[in-house]
């Protein structure tokens, strides 16, 4: 009689059953079985807050399955994703199929090889009651937020509504740095910046001026500009000084689940969605050619920066193999997690380092193969040796002014050979600066005064706004993915390129919030929320007495709220368009239903007319000449298709150029991105051109 592994994908299902082989079976539940009804609150807030968990709709089939299976089997493991999630899943199977509590059947697997699954299965334990309550806790707090909240929302702003503890706060952060940047006043000032050429080299370089007769330099306007010009016209330049340091520079640490979402926005242009869809597919195992199915990567939501001996001496070798001792530093690397991480996994790393990208290239999806390449290069370079940078920093001085030139050249590429951490700012670019020594004369190329005003803060990208909402203590690994994808679809936040834009419903309905709900939107009482949450899973607090310290005060706001409220309602400004209603006359408006933006008549309902909002884009169908569309499919993903359609059925996913095919004269398509194809679409032409890197 075989054993019964229970996890929650068939892919993770099918990855363990290769390694665990005969005398176990091995199952999903397909995530969730049972949860809070959705037709009711499902929660009694008089009776401790008991929640009145149902089977989930449409798991009926999954359920009778893993019954039957039960029966017939010799022991139930149960393993789960290693987290809070997880182990609740595991908690509502054993109760299910009336397992005991008491029983060590629950195993975890930080990596799904082979020596993970194995430590996984010779460790059982029992079911983490800790962990379980800290999870119900969150989806209960949730839960009252939202169904108490909600309706609210719908009397007060507009109906279908909803709102969310960790979203709220998240819009929150949006919009107030929307409200900064409205506010922000430009302040004027200005700059000089010269080019010198040294007595060693013809080649200028560039130098600014920092100080004026020992004072640092502040300069408003163009007025002082101008004098400063004056008083330097005809001066004689001289190096004062030259200083040469070696300077260090170490790698990032491997990633985290934020710090891997933040730099997939940056240099993969993924969505956090998108980059925990391709880690999830990654951990639970994918077909290399050779090797079968295997988990490429160690469990992808974690906060801590810990790394295994084995993955460490298994780098160490990759290194010393591939690039040389001298690439190594003089010890492994170790990495300080926060304090208030939760410490529970590795950090997302390789689980097998030797399986360099290309080995395994093959075997995935474009999406898993950038995700893989990333993890793989961070986690290999965060066990290299610094770099060592050659920095050189001069200052040059005339009638009583100081310029400053620096620059800096490689000495040892270091980690840098293989990796560099991304930042959402630019930094400044720095060139060599020629031979230089105290004494030169410098001959003066060109010199001028240059306006800037100071810029407001940027908007919000995904990647800057996980890194707000880590930096905060909002939300946990397990949250931010969702968060965001969550406030986009409920159209309180919307992108604008990359960055995240307050709509004018998030605006409204956050305006709301602060005058009515202070705790829900205040970010240090939510992260103090989450702290509770960690404090409840450690075993140091009660879960029911966490629910009731946030439940007293929310029932008193929202019953507040109603009274102040009664008998109000708050309009959701529209955005007026230059678009003209060809029954009415009046100006269009941008209005959001259930399937985005659209373009509006503000007269409903009196006039109903509503038009699509159209985005053009670059060239011309290939096939009847009209212009071409950017659209999107109803899983979101952006394709381009013809004007004319239904007339013509023409659609593409590569981009569209402003280029002309020298063969046919159509328009030429990008296929891959930067690093791919021109290709023509035209039938029966077939030119195609690299792109030049």
């Amino acid at each position: 009689m075989s054993d019964l592994v229970i996890v929650e994908s068939p892919a993770k299902a099918k990855t363990i059953q290769k390694y665990l082989g005969n005398g176990y079976e091995v199952i999903a539940s397909m995530g969730h079985i049972r949860d809070l009804p959705k037709s009711k609150l499902g929660v009694d807030t008089d009776n401790d807050f008991q929640p009145q968990y149902t089977d989930m709709k449409g798991k009926e089939d999954v359920i009778k399955e893993l019954k039957k299976r039960a029966k017939k089997c010799g022991k139930v493991y149960l393993a789960t994703d290693p987290d809070r999630e997880g182990e609740a899943i595991s908690w509502h199977i054993a109760q299910l199929l009336k397992l005991d509590m008491n029983d060590n059947n629950r195993v975890a697997f930080n990596e799904i090889t082979k020596t993970g699954v194995s430590n996984g299965m010779s460790h059982p334990h029992k079911i983490d009651i800790d962990l379980v309550n800290a999870q119900q806790a969150r989806r209960i707090l949730d839960r009252l937020v939202g169904y108490k909240l909600s309706p609210f929302l719908w009397k007060k702003v507009k109906r279908g509504l909803s709102a969310g503890r960790v979203q709220t706060v998240a819009v929150s952060l949006v919009v107030d740095r929307e409200n900064d940047i409205r506010k922000f006043v430009p302040k004027e000032y200005w700059s000089i910046d010269a080019k010198f050429i040294a007595p060693s080299s013809p080649k200028a370089f560039d130098a600014a001026l920092v100080s004026v007769d020992g004072k640092k330099l502040e300069i408003p306007n163009q007025a002082e500009a101008d004098g400063l010009l004056k008083r330097l016209e005809g001066a004689e330049y001289t190096v004062d000084s030259v200083k040469k340091r070696v300077t260090k520079k170490q790698p990032a640490p491997p990633f985290i689940t934020s710090t891997m979402q933040q730099d997939a926005s940056r240099k993969l242009g993924f969505t956090a969605k998108r980059t925990m869809k391709a880690a999830q597919e990654l951990y639970e195992g994918v077909d290399v050619e050779g090797i079968g199915a295997v988990g490429l990567i160690t469990y992808m939501r974690t906060d801590s920066l810990r790394i295994s001996d084995e993955a460490k001496a298994a780098a160490k070798q990759y290194i010393e193999t591939v690039y040389g001792a001298d690439y190594l530093p003089e010890k492994p690397r170790t990495f300080k997690t926060k304090s208030n991480a939760q410490d529970a996994h590795e950090a997302i790393r390789p689980s097998i380092p030797e399986l360099t990208p290309e080995r395994v290239k093959s075997g995935l999806t474009a999406d898993q193969y950038k995700l893989y390449k990333l993890i793989w290069e961070r986690f290999i370079a965060s066990q290299m040796a610094n770099a060592l940078l050659d920095t050189v920093s001069a200052e040059i001085s005339a009638n009583g002014c100081i310029f400053r030139a620096s620059g800096y050249s490689v000495k040892f590429n270091g980690f840098t050979v293989l990796y560099e951490e991304s930042t959402d700012g630019e930094d400044a670019v720095k060139k060599m600066l020629p031979p230089l020594a105290a004494g030169d004369k410098l001959e003066l190329k060109s010199i001028s005064g240059n306006q800037h005003f100071t810029q407001p803060p940027p908007r919000f990208t995904e990647a800057s706004l996980i890194k707000a909402l880590e930096e905060n203590g909002i939300g946990r690994p397990s949250t931010y993915a969702p968060t965001i994808t969550t406030i986009t679809a409920r159209q309180y936040v919307e992108h604008e390129g990359k960055q995240l834009k307050p709509t004018s419903l998030g605006e409204v309905t956050t305006e709301l919030m602060k005058e009515h709900f202070k705790g829900i939107v205040d970010a240090k009482f939510t992260a103090d929320m989450e702290s509770s949450l960690d404090e409840v899973e450690s075993g140091s607090k009660d879960w029911v007495s966490t629910l009731r310290e946030f439940y007293g005060g929310f029932a008193d706001d929202l019953q507040k709220a109603e009274e102040a409220m009664e008998g109000k309602r708050v309009k959701v400004p529209d955005e007026e368009t230059d678009i003209v209603c060809e029954f009415c006359g009046r100006n269009m408006v941008i209005k959001y239903g259930r399937y985005g933006k659209f373009i509006g008549c503000p007269g409903f309902p009196e006039c109903s007319n509503t038009k699509k909002i159209v985005t053009e884009a670059d060239g011309n169908c290939p096939r009847c000449g009209k212009k071409m569309l950017l659209k999107k499919s109803k899983k979101g993903r952006s394709f381009y298709g013809c004007e004319g359609f239904p007339d013509c059925n023409f659609m593409t996913w590569n981009v569209p150029t402003a280029e002309l095919c020298p063969n046919c004269g159509k328009t030429l398509f990008n296929k891959g991105g930067k690093s791919g194809r021109l290709i023509c679409e035209n039938e029966g032409c077939g030119y195609e051109r690299e792109l030049k890197k």
